[in-house]
């Protein structure tokens, strides 16, 4: 699944793929914002991705359908 993060004051987006559920993201994000934490979660690399809830601007968390492409007769 893919997600952005938007941080405020920075131009640019935190993108990455995560093999968390929506659920388990949303939790954390939810839960570190509630109580003025920091957000962590864990790209499909295994590194960690750590952001102060205070600084999140915005979160868009990605479908978890994957899609299979196909070339066949058209």
């Amino acid at each position: 699944m893919d997600i952005e993060l938007g941080i405020q004051n920075v131009a640019r987006t935190v993108t990455f793929s995560t093999e968390q559920s929506a659920d388990e993201v949303n939790t954390a994000i939810a839960d570190a914002v509630e109580n003025g934490k920091t957000i962590n979660l864990t790209d499909a690399k295994g590194r960690r991705i750590v952001v102060p809830a205070g600084s999140l601007g915005y979160a868009i968390i990605g479908s978890e359908t994957k899609h299979a492409v196909g070339f066949g007769n058209l």
